[in-house]
Parts: structure tokens; C-alpha cells; sequence
């Protein structure tokens, strides 16, 4: 769990993920990432839930959420967005 600053980031999270090398050469016994999923949650907005981020060896994953205040949506205020990754076609 992580608490945003004032514009709403965090400190990066270091993931164990594969070899770089892994991702390097076509070999579909590999998978060449590691999938993490994302919750953000704040009072007073809707909940979004983020499944299968997929983060590679050397490279920063950014996720830009923007969060719905639920006096715009007040029959969603036990409600969840929850967002899907699809797995790449590697």
C-alpha cells in the first residue's frame, strides 16, 4: 500500500521480474514479465482496479489514473472499475 504526494504519485515499487534476456528472443515457452495488479481507492470516489499490468525488465510502468468523484455517479458508490490487461501477442 502507498499513500500519493499532493499531485497524486508515488514512489516507484520494485517488482521481481524476468531476465531482460528473456524478452530478447521469441520463444513462447517464456513469458518475459511479470503481472502485477493495481488498486487505487480515495473517500468519496470510485474504486478502480487495475489486472494483469504487465512490467518488463528496465522499463518504468506508469498507470495515469483518473479517479470519478461519486457525487457525479452516487449509485456507484459501492462500485469497483475494473480494467482488464489483455496479454501481448509476443
Amino acid at each position: 500500500m502507498r499513500l500519493t504526494d499532493e499531485s497524486g504519485r508515488i514512489d516507484p515499487i520494485e517488482v521481481t521480474v524476468p531476465d531482460l534476456s528473456e524478452s530478447q528472443t521469441p520463444d513462447p515457452s517464456v513469458t518475459p514479465f511479470t503481472t502485477v495488479n493495481l488498486y487505487a481507492r480515495l473517500t468519496n470516489y470510485e474504486q478502480i482496479r487495475i489486472e494483469n499490468l504487465q512490467v518488463f525488465a528496465d522499463t518504468v510502468t506508469d498507470q495515469n489514473l483518473e479517479l470519478i468523484p461519486l457525487s457525479e455517479l452516487p449509485e456507484s458508490r459501492n462500485k469497483t472499475e475494473i480494467f482488464r490487461t489483455p496479454a501481448q501477442n509476443l
